[in-house]
């Protein structure tokens, strides 16, 4: 993808890491609604899951990894109304750590 200049643009790779799970049924929906909002966006889920080992200060907690055309792209979708819907139905149903970084 390029910017209106024409340079390459980097793509954006969101990180959500699911610290605690709270409530798994605020979860599913969440994942219900968010879902759509993401596959609509264009977005491709590159990893999901538990870790399958962790090193140093690594944590046993559930990664989740989208890739997005450009940080714009991933911040509309974050701000999107069906993404903050999502965010509503998952609540207080887990404790969440998400960064949006810019692809090299």
């Amino acid at each position: 993808m390029t910017n209106k200049r024409g340079f390459n643009m980097a793509k954006a790779y969101w990180i959500n890491m699911f610290r605690s799970i709270k409530d798994p049924a605020k979860v599913d929906a969440y994942r219900k609604l968010a879902g759509p909002v993401m596959q609509a966006s264009g977005a491709k889920f590159l990893v999901r899951g538990d870790p399958a080992k962790t090193y140093e200060a690594g944590l046993m907690q559930r990664v989740v990894v989208i890739e997005f055309e450009s940080v714009e792209k991933a911040i509309a979708v974050h701000d999107s109304p069906g993404y903050q819907a999502a965010l509503k139905a998952l609540g207080d149903g887990a404790e969440r750590d998400l960064r949006i970084v810019e692809g090299v």
